[in-house]
């Protein structure tokens, strides 16, 4: 009598629990689909994605995990199943910095799913002027990078706005050489936006010294030129060379080997406490001694976080400064609310940017 397949009871029991998990995400789906219709009866046809009830669930997943998956992989499978869901409810339409397959677009997806109603666009100010005109329901831009610091134009473009940060994204940078040569030798030219060559510095200096280096307006469109030109490469990250099947000769080519990017989630959307949230201010400062101290006082004596500073040109005046404030907390808390409060009586102007989760993958 041969002896029993190992694999086989096993195998039984997966395909049980298939069957259990499918049955339990279609009845999470229903519940989705009865959650819009009870919102468009009491006339709420607009706010269907909820960023603090969505990062509240996805930490409860992360507290319940007892493995043998990590605490990012199995929120990110829940996320998958929430965006799922969201779109029977309404689809999203969000835009980010095009073409499709940017680092922008792959936070987009990290952020919101794979449902996305993806909204491409040249620059980023059309990000911005695209979901103020209704014709995004959110965007997504690039905030900070841990190794070359903060993207100045976003902030800049904050000055101008009345855009709300509804939610962020951290995406882990990976960087990759992509070519149609086999060799590096054959490679003449570099393409790739100009903070990526900046990031790539150290890397391409050692194994492609002679080679020109060419900055573009965003890392997918530099693959699209290194597939129109021979002896051409692309430095950019993995979706884009999935998306338009270029081959990844390199992987990892990023000096710094923890390159994270910070990218703000903006709509018109103002978030309600989520459990975890940080707040980020913009502030016109006076220009007088003393006048960032005042800012930051009523900060540190309610022992409240700050997780950035940044300054900028207020274009008001000469050597007048607008300061950029990232704090923890909500903007409803009373700690929070009394701080801004003073802060306004020390400052020129004070604009809330927004108050949203933190990022939670």
């Amino acid at each position: 009598m041969a002896d029993k397949d190992p694999l086989a009871d096993v195998r039984k029991r997966i395909d049980e629990i298939d069957v259990a998990v499918q049955q339990l995400v279609s009845e999470r789906a229903e519940c989705a689909r009865r959650v819009a219709e009870i919102k468009r009866e009491q006339g709420d046809s607009e706010h269907f994605y909820r960023p603090e009830r969505e990062a509240q669930v996805l930490r409860k997943v992360q507290q319940r995990n007892q493995g043998p998956l990590s605490d990012d992989a199995i929120a990110g499978i829940f996320r998958e199943i929430m965006a799922v869901c969201l779109a029977l409810e309404k689809p999203l339409r969000v835009a980010f910095l095009g073409p499709e397959g940017t680092y922008t677009h792959a936070a987009a997806v990290k952020h919101f799913g794979s449902q996305i109603e993806p909204e491409p666009v040249a620059n980023i100010e059309e990000v911005f002027r695209l979901v103020e005109a209704g014709g995004a329901n959110f965007g997504v831009v690039p905030v900070e990078n841990s190794s070359e610091g903060v993207i100045n134009h976003t902030l800049d473009l904050f000055m101008k706005s009345s855009m709300t940060i509804s939610g962020e994204v951290e995406l882990r940078i990976r960087h990759n050489l992509m070519t149609n040569e086999s060799d590096t030798a054959n490679i003449d030219r570099v393409y790739s936006h100009q903070q990526t060559l900046a990031q790539c510095r150290l890397w391409l200096d050692t194994n492609l010294p002679n080679t020109e280096r060419i900055a573009v307006r965003s890392n997918a469109e530099a693959v699209i030129l290194a597939l129109e030109h021979n002896r051409s490469a692309a430095i950019a990250g993995t979706m884009a060379a999935d998306l338009y099947q270029l081959p990844i000769l390199y992987a990892d080519v990023e000096d710094e080997p923890n390159n994270t990017t910070r990218f703000a989630v903006i709509g018109k959307y103002k978030s309600p406490p989520s459990g975890s949230d940080r707040t980020s201010l913009l502030v016109f400062a006076h220009n007088k001694p003393g006048s960032l101290f005042s800012l930051l006082e009523p900060l540190a004596k309610r022992q409240i976080s700050m997780s950035n500073i940044e300054s900028r040109p207020s274009r008001r005046g000469v050597w007048e400064y607008v300061f950029f404030i990232d704090i923890d907390g909500h903007r409803d808390d009373t700690n929070i609310a009394e701080a801004i409060a003073e802060i306004e009586q020390a400052s020129a102007m004070v604009t809330v940017l927004g108050s949203y989760p933190r990022a939670v993958l």
